[in-house]
């Protein structure tokens, strides 16, 4: 649906003619896919067949019955038809236009849009979902608002990720801090999700709202699935991570439905038991090491401690690290140490 939605989003032809359909205070039924294999709902209709313009589109809503559009939208195929879905298939919605286009969107693979003439509102089908288009001004204030949500958790998220990095340099991390970092990265995560819905509707009216948006999620995917890969007893990170994302929000906020992703056991208490870090986030904080080194170095060395306490020697000895970047991830730890001690005396 979110794929849908962009692309009828403003800025696009479709979403033009739409509007324009609507500032004329008219109805429409648009059906959006191949032609063709859509032929046995058609009931009538004329054979337009002429390249997809709005102006085009709107002078064929003045018309009685269904616009049959390509899946490109690039050709306008049909106009005036009468679509004939399954009567079976149960509706809720209660006008006939509505009601069809419902229909057909569970009855075939097609991009339904239904325009209502009297309340003015666009609303897309697809299978069984259903979306109602909220007017952009609306979607702007409700973007703004995740905008303001998203910044308050992108502090509390830092803050517990900076806390995070100074217990793995003591050697003082208990699975209780890593529960509460994942649970704060997740809660983030799923409010940049919910803006970018946000700004998938408004299209070229969200560009403003989309480059806040990045500048606010940074690494946060990164981080979240580095911490995962730092301390997950058992299982694959990826499958944790889409698990975790999957989570109902009242599962989230239950420490123990993190902890068994993470493979740990229920018996295992989360404030006594300790963790040592492997030292993925860690690495990938610093800069020109990449992925795979990062998994190299890991797993040569095993944990965050042994790879702060290694030798150059060392270093230079696992496949791809070499003088140089033996020397940039030691620096680097370093700095990222010292660096963490600075905030954590600033916050305090």
């Amino acid at each position: 649906m979110v794929e849908a939605i962009a692309r009828l989003s403003p800025g696009t032809a479709l979403r033009q003619g739409i509007d324009d359909v609507i500032r004329s205070h008219e109805g429409a039924l648009i059906v959006i896919g191949d032609p063709e294999e859509l032929s046995f709902l058609y009931s009538g209709g004329i054979r337009i067949d002429q390249p997809f313009t709005p102006q085009l589109l709107y002078e064929l809503s003045k018309m009685d019955g269904a616009i049959v559009v390509d899946d490109a939208i690039s050709r306008l195929a049909y106009a005036n038809v009468q679509l004939m879905p399954d009567p079976t298939i149960p509706s809720d919605e209660t006008g006939t236009r509505h009601r069809t286009a419902e229909r057909v969107a569970k009855q075939t693979s097609a991009l339904v849009v239904s325009i209502s003439q009297q309340r003015e509102t666009v609303t897309v089908f697809l299978g069984d979902a259903r979306h109602q288009l909220d007017p952009i001004a609306t979607v702007l204030a409700k973007a703004n608002q995740g905008l303001a949500a998203l910044e308050t958790y992108v502090k509390r998220l830092e803050q517990v990720l900076t806390r995070l990095t100074a217990l793995e340099f003591q050697n003082a991390v208990v699975l209780d801090d890593v529960l509460v970092v994942l649970q704060r990265a997740e809660m983030t995560s799923r409010m940049v999700r919910e803006v970018e819905r946000d700004c998938v509707e408004l299209g070229s009216e969200g560009r403003l709202i989309r480059a806040q948006l990045e500048e606010l999620s940074g690494t946060l995917p990164q981080q979240e699935a580095a911490v995962v890969s730092d301390y997950q007893a058992t299982g694959d990170p990826e499958t944790a991570l889409a698990q975790l994302a999957e989570l109902p929000y009242e599962s989230l906020l239950e420490a123990e439905t993190i902890q068994d992703l993470l493979g740990f056991p229920r018996s295992a208490t989360p404030i006594e038991t300790v963790v040592s870090p492997r030292g993925y986030r860690a690495l990938s904080q610093i800069p020109r090491i990449p992925p795979g080194v990062i998994r190299r170095v890991v797993a040569e060395l095993e944990g965050l401690d042994a790879i702060a306490r290694a030798s150059l020697r060392e270093l230079e000895a696992v496949d791809g690290v070499g003088a140089v970047r033996a020397r940039e991830i030691k620096e680097g730890l370093r700095r990222l140490q010292e660096h963490n001690l600075v905030e954590r005396y600033l916050s305090m």
